[in-house]
């Protein structure tokens, strides 16, 4: 796995642990300023993506993503490296939502973890400029990934609930 980059997968999801840590290194490595950064992502279930985007969010119901941006590392991560902070995926979500799409799995989950991590860096998209930028930046790094951009067409044209 890429230094800086822990994976937590509680529900022990068949992921690929290592692409997933290369797809957030994609974005710290454009990034000089952040390139010595740590993060944690979090594959969990919709239950528990739900629960924090009520608390957090005030949203109803889960979503593929969301992004937590923290100022100091937590007790259980021992780096000497700035911590971003968390990146939380709902596995299942995903995975019903990409079901007869026609794109895998793994770049989807890629793409989430990307655009979370941009998330991270201070990345928005309310508005035309910011998603703009937000965009370009999310393709440069799919690129990097060796993910073919054309995952945000499949995936980024389905409705999320």
């Amino acid at each position: 796995m890429s230094d800086g980059v822990i994976l937590q997968n509680p529900g022990r999801y068949p992921v690929d642990s290592a692409r997933l840590a290369r797809a957030a290194a994609a974005v710290l490595a454009a990034h000089p300023e952040h390139r010595d950064g740590s993060l944690s992502i979090v594959l969990t279930d919709s239950r528990t993506v739900a629960s924090l985007n009520a608390e957090y969010r005030q949203a109803a119901g889960p979503t593929d993503v969301l992004a937590f941006p923290a100022a100091t590392a937590p007790a259980t991560i021992a780096e000497n490296r700035p911590y971003l902070g968390d990146i939380i995926v709902a596995h299942d979500y995903v995975s019903a939502q990409v079901e007869g799409l026609g794109a895998a799995l793994s770049d989807v989950l890629c793409l989430l973890v990307i655009h979370g991590t941009l998330h991270l860096l201070g990345y928005e998209h309310d508005s035309s400029t910011a998603m703009s930028k937000m965009w370009s930046a999310q393709e440069r790094a799919l690129h990097a990934a060796g993910i073919s951009a054309s995952v945000v067409d499949v995936y980024g044209n389905i409705k999320h609930d």
